[in-house]
């Protein structure tokens, strides 16, 4: 009875082990985590120049290296 709500639901509970099937999908978003490196917020990006310009640029060095990768495992999946 004590999984019970007070309206004499259970609650549902996800479970943390899926089967052999199920993907997991982790969404990535590189502007936080390139503001997240660099110590900065938002505000920061948008009253400042210098910052904006900062940021701009570790942003594509991250999109390009990211490129790069997908290209290396692209060329490693189909050369084997």
């Amino acid at each position: 009875m004590s999984a019970l709500n007070p309206l004499g639901f259970s609650t549902p509970r996800l479970s943390l082990h899926g089967g052999p099937n199920v993907e997991r999908i982790v969404q990535q978003r590189p502007l936080r985590r390139v503001l997240a490196f660099l110590g900065y917020s938002i505000d920061d990006v948008i009253n400042d120049p210098i910052v904006r310009n900062k940021v701009f640029g570790f942003y594509k060095l991250q999109r390009q290296v990211d490129r790069a990768m997908e290209v290396t495992e692209l060329e490693r999946w189909w050369n084997r």
